[in-house]
């Protein structure tokens, strides 16, 4: 099903946080949803309630529903926490952990979301929670790129509050080490491609970002000078007769002609995420383009002409299709949508 816009992009969204309410119970934030009715049976995981912790931790006025959102979703991620470092990513409805501690994105996702909630959660108690959580997760390292990077991202918002946090600069350095390994085994001299993978594939923009934000913090000026190369790539090839059109579920190669489906959210919340902390760090107006093209995505400027979100609930539909839509809301799409709103929220206060 196809449908018009919801609302012009000028318009600024509040993020409404009904339908997140809805997926959340008192011990977590439920994966998936049927439309928009939760669905227990598939439990909880890491991953997700990681990102809405730090989507509730960037709220900058929460009243009390998304106060008792960052409580459980903070003391979920405590929880799945070993003490070496690693952590759990996937529970039952009935609060078991049903895998073994590892080092997969859901770890460098738990670190994103401490590192914010260290920053930024509402309380001092909050804060120091996390921030506990936070040195014990830096003890350990990913060999995988992206699972550095969004530890990167905690680790740079932490390190912004608190300068002489040694864990987060030293986890900073490691992330630049394990990029840079990977961009030597990837890059060919193709300068039609300068992304360091042979294929874009998942949460790219993050990659970008990370170089960035670790780039600023350490400092780093080569880092820095490569992720906003790299995040300029991606808006190039991303945007297509202009709007975005975003690296699909199957990846996205050198050659490949767009568009492409299903078309992720997440993929969406990345770049704007990366083109804010951009913004932030360079203060280049044009970085702004990219959340403008970001939250104008979700509105229904894309390649279906298709509204992304329900904006009475803020649930998040779960993928652009070439006709249309799927109609699940779970908490990825939802959560995605909420960063993106966000960012345009802040965008829009600097006009």
């Amino acid at each position: 099903m196809t449908a018009g816009r919801v609302t012009p992009a000028s318009d600024v969204y509040r993020p409404v946080f009904d339908h997140l309410e809805r997926l959340t119970d008192d011990r977590g934030l439920f994966e998936h949803a049927l439309h928009t009715v939760p669905r227990p049976e598939h439990g909880y995981c890491v991953d997700d309630v990681a990102r809405g912790l730090v989507v509730v931790c960037h709220e900058p006025e929460p009243g009390p529903a998304v106060r008792r959102l960052a409580r459980c979703y903070l003391a979920f991620v405590l929880d799945a926490l070993d003490l070496s470092g690693t952590c759990h990513n996937r529970m039952t409805v009935d609060g078991q952990w049903r895998d073994e501690p590892a080092v997969g994105d859901w770890w460098g996702r738990a670190l994103w979301g401490l590192g914010v909630a260290a920053a930024s959660a509402q309380t001092p108690g909050m804060r120091a929670r996390a921030l506990g959580g936070f040195r014990i997760a830096a003890q350990a390292r990913s060999p995988h790129v992206r699972s550095m990077a969004f530890a990167a991202l905690g680790a740079a918002e932490l390190l912004r509050k608190r300068p002489d946090e040694i864990a987060a600069r030293r986890l900073l350095e490691d992330t630049l080490a394990v990029i840079a390994g990977s961009e030597d085994s990837g890059e060919d001299g193709d300068s039609r491609w300068p992304w360091p993978e042979e294929r874009l594939s998942y949460g790219n923009a993050s990659i970008a970002e990370a170089l960035i934000v670790a780039g600023d913090a350490l400092p780093d000026g080569p880092a820095l000078r490569r992720g906003l190369s790299l995040l300029e790539f991606l808006l190039r090839i991303e945007t297509r007769a202009g709007h975005l059109s975003v690296t699909p579920a199957g990846g996205r190669g050198r050659d490949d002609v767009g568009p492409g489906y299903d078309q992720q959210p997440i993929e969406v919340s990345a770049l704007a995420d990366a083109c804010g902390s951009a913004f932030q760090i360079t203060h280049q107006p044009s970085w702004l383009m990219g959340i403008s093209l970001a939250w104008d995505w979700f509105l229904g400027d894309n390649d279906s002409t298709t509204p992304m979100f329900d904006p009475h609930t803020g649930g998040g539909y779960d993928g652009l299709e070439r006709d249309g839509r799927n109609l699940n809301q779970g908490a990825e799409s939802t959560l995605a949508m909420l960063a993106t709103a966000q960012q345009a929220r802040r965008m829009s206060e600097l006009e």
